[in-house]
């Protein structure tokens, strides 16, 4: 999901918004880690991931209950970003033994949660759930996108320019 390029800004905000809504109940989760510095790093998180949740659920409502070209626009980046959504979800043995232990978070019960949230935003904004389309899994088993590439050398430029620098 993340690596999908900016463009129109209906999918830009479909995704910001389907992200830290994640991103929100992930770190809610965090702070009672069984790690301190997890918990830690969590609480911290959680009060940015948390701004940018209801920032992106205020421009989806703008978005969806403005124009009728802003409604098309937030309706199509909905639909495009859908089907990413599943992979985020995705548990594999690590993470299963991690969340078991108390130390990393079960996303795949979050999912409820999520699907609530997403729906209360999506109805103030007048917009339908989308149709779920067939879901883009292995991410996390690095089957990506082209676009992963381009955010890697852009991200990376700096460092490898100047190795030595410090920050």
């Amino acid at each position: 999901l993340v690596e999908q390029p900016n463009g129109d800004f209906g999918r830009t905000m479909a995704r910001q918004f389907l992200f830290s809504t994640w991103q929100k109940l992930i770190y809610e989760k965090l702070v009672t880690s069984n790690d301190r510095t997890t918990a830690e790093i969590a609480a911290k998180a959680l009060k940015e991931t948390t701004y940018h949740a209801e920032i992106a659920a205020d421009w989806v409502i703008r978005l969806g209950d403005g124009t009728e070209e802003s409604h098309r626009r937030m309706v199509d980046g909905f639909a495009w970003c859908w089907r990413f959504v599943d992979e985020l979800f995705e548990m594999d043995d690590v993470e299963q033994g991690l969340a078991a232990k108390g130390i990393a978070v079960d996303k795949a019960a979050l999912r409820p949660t999520f699907d609530s949230m997403v729906a209360v935003t999506l109805k103030e904004a007048t917009l339908a759930l989308p149709p779920m389309p067939r879901a883009i899994l292995g991410g996390r088993k690095g089957h990506h996108s082209e676009h992963l590439g381009h955010l890697l050398s852009e991200m990376q430029y700096l460092p490898r320019a100047y190795p030595n620098a410090v920050w």
